[in-house]
């Protein structure tokens, strides 16, 4: 009666009746911690990140799954396209390029890696230097300074010496920044007992684990007007790199696990994973 009132043919009532839905639990549930995922990552994780973030908290979901579920909420990871670099091969006569582009680390405190980048902070340029394990790309050490000399190299290698255990033989690389081949730097290497590989000048690719860091940080992390003071610029580049980065954000070269996590995971002792 009430289809032929409103002039609606009865099929498509009972056609109405079939396509009713009932709520999908696990769909909605998955839905919100996808956002949460997102958002913590500063909406930066795309759908392989987000996928193994997912299945670390017991979520059984593929990447497929996980791009339908991030259209459905409107969410676009901000990572920036490819980038063409140049080429170069001159070395520094000195300090050849030993690591060769062998990225692959069989075990911790083997090859580390060292870059110094800029920050914008308080209305001007701050300096960050940044030390990468190579095992499982983990961060070991950083420092931040208002220049970029090598004393904030310094004081990146040191923390991470301190932080690994005073571990020695380690193979310590880096781009020819006048930074890692001043006296200071290279005496201090001399201490620590370890040896040193620079990049050929100009060719950012045989430093690529740590233009990979770098890119995330500022891709990912800070914020397009930079921060108000360096004393929120070090708390919240601290927590990226020393929290977020080594234990939550997942990384290709683990298979999508943690660097910390990757390398707990390993049963290495406490000290050295």
């Amino acid at each position: 009666m009430v289809c032929c009132a409103f002039g609606i043919p009865t099929s498509c009532f009972y056609d109405y009746l079939a396509r009713t839905r009932t709520i999908d639990r696990e769909q909605v549930q998955q839905k919100s911690v996808l956002r949460r995922l997102f958002n913590e990552s500063r909406g930066s994780a795309g759908s392989r990140a987000l996928m193994s973030m997912m299945r670390e908290l017991g979520h059984q979901v593929g990447r497929f799954k996980v791009r339908r579920l991030m259209k459905d909420a409107g969410q676009v990871s901000k990572q920036p396209g490819a980038h063409a670099y140049k080429v170069a091969r001159a070395e520094r006569p000195d300090i050849p390029n030993l690591l060769a582009r062998e990225f692959a680390a069989s075990q911790p405190n083997q090859v580390w890696c060292g870059d110094i980048t800029y920050v914008w902070a308080g209305g001007r340029w701050y300096y960050l230097a940044a030390v990468l394990d190579l095992h499982t790309r983990r961060v070991v050490g950083w420092s931040m300074s208002d220049r970029p000399d090598a004393d904030l190299a310094v004081k990146a290698l040191e923390m991470a010496y301190q932080q690994r255990g005073s571990p020695s033989g380690v193979l310590f690389h880096s781009d020819q920044g006048s930074q890692y081949g001043s006296r200071v730097f290279r005496q201090r290497l001399w201490r620590y007992r370890m040896t040193q590989s620079m990049s050929r000048r100009g060719n950012c690719w045989d430093n690529a684990p740590m233009a990979r860091l770098f890119r995330s940080l500022k891709t990912e992390w800070l914020p397009t007007t930079g921060y108000m003071s360096l004393r929120e610029a070090k708390r919240d580049i601290s927590y990226y790199l020393m929290d977020y980065y080594n234990w939550r954000r997942p990384h290709q070269h683990n298979d999508g696990i943690a660097p910390a996590e990757a390398a707990k995971r390993l049963n290495y002792v406490s000290g050295f994973s």
